[in-house]
C-alpha cells in the first residue's frame, strides 16, 4: 500500500514512496518503454530500489508515487534545489499501461505547484529526449516552455539524440 497522500490532484494523488513500493518501482524502472525515455540502461532489483528508497531522507528534493484511487501508477520528483539560484530538476514516469490518462500531467501539474507556492522556487526544468514526444507535451500543457536543445546530447537504444530543455518560471504559473 503506497504512504500517505501528500499532494491531492484532478486525477492523482502523490504518496510518500514506502519500502513496500519497491516491487512496483523496479518492475516500472525495468521496464523496456520507460527506461529508453529516462536513460536507463542497467536493471535494477528490489533490493537495490529499497536502498534507493531508505536514501531518500538524505536530501533536499522530493520523490514521490503517483497513485490513482491509492494505486500506483507511477513516480514524480524534484531533485535538490540549487538554493543559490532558486532552481530545481523535474523528473516524472509513469507505467506505459497507465499513458494517455492525463496522470503524468497532473502529477507535473501538482509538483510545479509545490516547488513555487510551498518551496518558493523560482524556475523548475526539465529534460526530455527527443524520442519522448509524449513527454515534451505533457510539459507544455503544464506551461512549460522550451529554452533550447542540446544536440545528440544522449545514447538512447543504440543511437545518439537530442535532448530538449524545457523550463517554467514562478511569475508564468502564478499567471495563469
Amino acid at each position: 500500500m503506497p504512504g500517505a497522500v501528500f499532494l491531492d490532484g484532478d486525477t492523482v494523488e502523490l504518496r510518500t514512496i514506502e519500502r513496500e513500493d519497491a516491487a512496483f518501482l523496479t518492475g516500472l524502472l525495468d521496464d523496456p518503454r520507460v527506461r529508453r525515455d529516462i536513460g536507463s540502461y542497467a536493471p535494477l532489483n528490489e533490493v537495490q530500489e529499497r536502498e534507493w528508497i531508505d536514501s531518500l531522507g538524505e536530501s533536499e528534493g522530493v520523490r514521490l508515487l503517483v497513485a490513482v484511487d491509492g494505486d500506483p501508477v507511477g513516480t514524480v520528483g524534484l531533485d535538490d534545489p540549487n538554493d543559490v539560484w532558486g532552481t530545481t530538476e523535474l523528473g516524472y514516469m509513469i507505467d506505459p499501461d497507465h499513458w494517455g490518462n492525463g496522470y503524468a500531467t497532473d502529477a507535473v501539474s501538482l509538483a510545479c505547484r509545490y516547488a513555487f507556492a510551498e518551496r518558493r522556487l523560482d524556475k523548475v526544468y526539465a529534460c526530455v529526449y527527443e524520442t519522448n514526444p509524449a513527454s515534451q507535451r505533457v510539459l507544455e500543457k503544464v506551461g512549460f516552455v522550451e529554452e533550447g536543445r542540446l544536440r545528440e546530447e544522449a545514447f538512447v537504444e543504440g543511437e545518439r539524440v537530442d535532448l530538449h530543455r524545457y523550463g517554467l518560471l514562478a511569475d508564468e504559473w502564478f499567471d495563469d
